[in-house]
């Protein structure tokens, strides 16, 4: 059996899967398969991109992309990951330094899963922006205000 493809989706009660497409060469039967994210042992084959990491590096400039690539495999490769996810690519951009603290990452958690990969993505961003190394509860609600204009006022 042959990986074709992975996409990242979510299930209907919000978990995340991948959904792992696979052909069978000599007899070009093609099978696909609803996984839990990230429990891949012996479905996937080779290093792979997924949909959505395959989009992201599409709108790269094209002098960069090669580049980013390399990057990203690499740091793949030295996690053993057979899957380049969306997050991945965030990953090894930011050296998966910034840490979280134990009430941030629990907040992160309900911000609704739509916007959830990319209130991450701009939270650590914003971190590494600032020298700092950590996301915090007060991060959060800076830049939360930031965007939205509407800091909960706390005690």
């Amino acid at each position: 059996m042959h990986t074709e493809g992975v996409e990242e989706r979510l299930s209907p009660d919000g978990e995340a899967t991948w959904f792992i497409r696979t052909e069978c060469r000599p007899c070009q039967w093609v099978i696909g398969l609803d996984v839990p994210a990230g429990q891949i042992e012996g479905l996937v084959d080779r290093l792979m991109w997924s949909d959505d990491a395959k989009h992201r590096i599409d709108r790269v400039p094209p002098y960069a992309a090669p580049a980013l690539r390399d990057l990203v495999e690499g740091f793949a490769r030295t996690r053993r990951q057979r899957v380049v996810t969306y997050e991945l690519i965030d990953q090894a951009l930011t050296g998966d330094v910034v840490e979280w603290d134990a009430e941030a990452e629990q907040r992160l958690a309900n911000v609704p899963s739509p916007v959830r990969a990319m209130a991450r993505i701009e939270l650590e961003r914003t971190a590494l922006d600032r020298g700092e190394r950590s996301v915090s509860v007060a991060l959060m609600e800076e830049v939360k205000a930031r965007y939205f204009g509407m800091a909960a006022q706390r005690p």
